[in-house]
């Protein structure tokens, strides 16, 4: 038993809370926020698209000292916004009282306390349309936007996740911008999950085929009119792209157009962030599970095999998922005792990880290497009654 998908399950399991928080800073860095204050909540645009599943470059204070850190920070910032409120206009406060809600929702995502951080963005939601601030509008609505995909509240975030693209392109953002691609691709990943399939492969397809479109005119263009950091993002927004679409492909079935959609996009990503990076290793053996489905184990075993070893050098955080993925193979090969070997290998790292999900799927694999073993060792006297 292999399992399936389960890096990326884990890796968002791992990573989700900070991610939902850098996920609006790209879906909105297209629209350039015009007030002064909001533009320095935003991360370097690159966040979003570069971390894939797993690098986060956010981190959540931890301990006494972290939380005596962001007391502090609050301090300085607190005393620098309003330590001439006789001087300050109306305007002026309420961008400062948005400016605090927002921080203070962004906050509470990262500690785990959604609940508040919904209550924080519907304030600040209603003040951004007082203010009548578009760009503050979308900013917000993104963060809600995340927070209710996080929270598997699918619906809600579909309206948001609208309701954020229609401000954008009423504003003149492009439909091949970056963040509307970013949104789009989300809510095909929406309708996937709810077996919307007509929904689901449009919206892969506008995400694959803009993307697509988009760096054949880029290639067109003067080297000196686009940054390196343009350039890579968009490849990158293509990769995860591909991902999310061949993971549709595979739950349904269509092994074939998954294979191609991971081989590419594991390109992609070994071209621009390396071999061993945490994503390629991811998309190695999720393309390995995929062929294996298919009944391509050799090239499956060699696929996932690599991915071991790379993972094993770079000390990959989901090193028991790698391990577990490959021991499946191998069962599929008829090495059972090899199997078993990774499986209590992978078992243990699981457990010292702390990784219940992972845990669980370990052991059901271990049921059915034994249910395989015995169906095995009863065929052997049949066989041999036969042939006497």
């Amino acid at each position: 038993m292999a399992l399936r998908s389960c890096c990326r399950r884990l890796a968002a399991q791992v990573a989700r809370l900070k991610h939902c928080v850098n996920d609006c800073t790209r879906n909105v860095s297209g629209s350039g926020l015009s007030l002064a204050r909001i533009k320095p909540l935003h991360e370097p645009a690159a966040v979003f698209v570069r971390s894939w599943h797993l690098c986060v470059s956010e981190q959540r204070p931890s301990g006494a000292a972290g939380v005596s850190n962001w007391t502090l920070a609050w301090g300085v910032m607190a005393f620098s916004l309003f330590g001439s409120s006789d001087e300050r206009t109306e305007e002026q406060k309420l961008e400062d009282e948005l400016i605090l809600l927002l921080k203070k929702a962004k906050y509470s995502m990262m500690i785990g306390e959604l609940d508040a951080a919904n209550g924080f963005l519907h304030k600040a939601v209603r003040l951004a349309h007082q203010m009548h601030n578009n760009d503050a509008i979308i900013y917000t609505y993104s963060l809600m936007a995340n927070l209710a995909f996080v929270q598997g509240q699918l619906e809600n975030a579909e309206k948001l996740f609208k309701a954020a693209m229609s401000f954008m392109l009423s504003g003149g953002t492009p439909q091949d911008d970056n963040a509307v691609i970013e949104m789009s691709l989300k809510l095909a990943s929406i309708y996937a999950t709810q077996n919307k399939n007509e929904l689901a492969e449009h919206g892969f397809q506008f995400c694959t085929e803009s993307l697509e479109a988009k760096i054949e005119k880029q290639k067109e263009l003067p080297q000196e009119s686009l940054s390196d950091e343009e350039r890579k993002d968009t490849r990158l927004l293509l990769g995860l792209s591909l991902d999310a679409r061949a993971r549709y492909l595979a739950a349904n079935h269509r092994f074939t157009g998954a294979c191609r959609d991971y081989r590419h996009a594991l390109q992609i990503c070994q071209e621009e962030q390396g071999e061993s990076h945490p994503q390629s290793l991811v998309l190695l053996s999720d393309l390995a599970t995929v062929l294996d489905l298919q009944g391509k184990h050799d090239e499956a075993l060699a696929h996932v095999k690599k991915a071991v070893e790379l993972g094993h050098a770079a000390g990959h955080p989901d090193q028991h998922v790698l391990l577990g993925n490959m021991a499946g193979i191998l069962m599929h090969k008829g090495e059972f005792e090899e199997s078993s070997k990774l499986y209590q290998e992978a078992l243990a790292l699981a457990r010292a990880a702390g990784d219940g999900e992972a845990v669980e799927q370990l052991q059901e694999g271990l049921k059915e290497l034994a249910s395989r073993r015995d169906g095995q060792t009863e065929s052997k006297p049949e066989e041999q009654e036969h042939k006497d």
